[in-house]
Order: C-alpha cells, then sequence, then structure tokens
C-alpha cells in the first residue's frame, strides 16, 4: 500500500473532505516526529527502530473508522474496514489503538467498546496517537492546549495523566 492506496481507500470507505485533510496533517507530522527519533534517538546504545512507512500510512489511515461513525469507536470500526480491505496487521493496530493516548480494557466497555486493550504499544502505534492528539483539525497543537480541552471536557485526571506520560515518552526522543 501506498499513500494513493490510502487515500484511495479513504475516499471509497466513505470519508469527508474534513476528515482525510485531518488525516493527511496527522501523517505528515507523525512521519516528521518518526524520522527524527529515528536519527537523533537511541535505545540501550542503539539507534531506535521505526517502520516509517507504517507510521505515515497507519497515520494516514487513522480515522478511516469515522467513513461510518464519529464516536469513539470509529477506532475499532477503522481496525474492521482495514481487516476487511486486507491492510496489514501493524496497520490495523495502528489503527485501532490510535483514540486518545489508549484506553485500557477496564474503561473500554463503560465506553461502549468491545473489552480489550486499546493502548498503544509499539513505537508507531504511539508516534500516530501522539500526533493525533497534537492535531486540531489540520495544525499543529501544543501539550498546553491539548490539556485546557480536555479539562473542559471534563476527562477525569488519571485520563489526562496518560497523555502527559504519551507526550513525555515520544518527547524525550526527540531532538
Amino acid at each position: 500500500m501506498n499513500e494513493k492506496d490510502a487515500i484511495d481507500l479513504l475516499i471509497r470507505s466513505g470519508c469527508s473532505a474534513d476528515v482525510i485533510e485531518h488525516c493527511r496533517a496527522v501523517a505528515d507530522f507523525a512521519k516528521k516526529i518518526a524520522i527524527n527519533i529515528r536519527e537523533n534517538a537511541t535505545h540501550n546504545g542503539q539507534p531506535v527502530q521505526i517502520d516509517i512507512d507504517a507510521v505515515f500510512l497507519g497515520a494516514l489511515l487513522h480515522d478511516i473508522g469515522r467513513s461510518k461513525t464519529h464516536g469513539i469507536d470509529h477506532a475499532v470500526t477503522g481496525a474492521k474496514i482495514a481487516l476487511e480491505n486486507g491492510l496489514d496487521e501493524k496497520l490495523v493496530k495502528i489503527i485501532e489503538r490510535h483514540i486518545g493516548a489508549g484506553i485500557p480494557k477496564e474503561e473500554a466497555k463503560g465506553l461502549g467498546l468491545p473489552e480489550k486493550d486499546y493502548v498503544p504499544i509499539t513505537i508507531e502505534e504511539k508516534i500516530v496517537a501522539h500526533a493525533d492528539n497534537l492535531i486540531f483539525g489540520k495544525e499543529v497543537g501544543t501539550m498546553d492546549e491539548l490539556i485546557l480541552n480536555l479539562r473542559k471536557k471534563k476527562l477525569d485526571e488519571r485520563v489526562i495523566g496518560r497523555f502527559i506520560v504519551l507526550n513525555n515518552e515520544i518527547s524525550a526522543m526527540i531532538v
């Protein structure tokens, strides 16, 4: 799959122009983050290994589920669409785990999601979730803006804490 295939899939699935524009912005931002980390960060003295293509395509497709729903379940719906279209498991997981800073199994059921973990695990999943959190429409925002928005929505401070932890983890790898 390449960028054109991903855009075609978003269109065929019924995503609006606004959703596609947002996905492009997230993909561009996520790719910049991934390249920065790959070129500058180390783990145990070794360069951090990142699949840049998976980050870019996963970010491009992260909101494909918004073709059917704009609820929190758009990630689950998107993962289903990805599976139905034969996408790589790595992309399916990026789509499924991009919501917020991750939703643990204990909270998923209460949000009407199938009872499982939606917490990003791989570096690719974390970068896409983080990039999505900081893109407002198609513009890159700040963590301060994000936290202010989350508090306006009356999100639990434990949930906001997950956004901060994810931000800190990614930020620590960026030079």
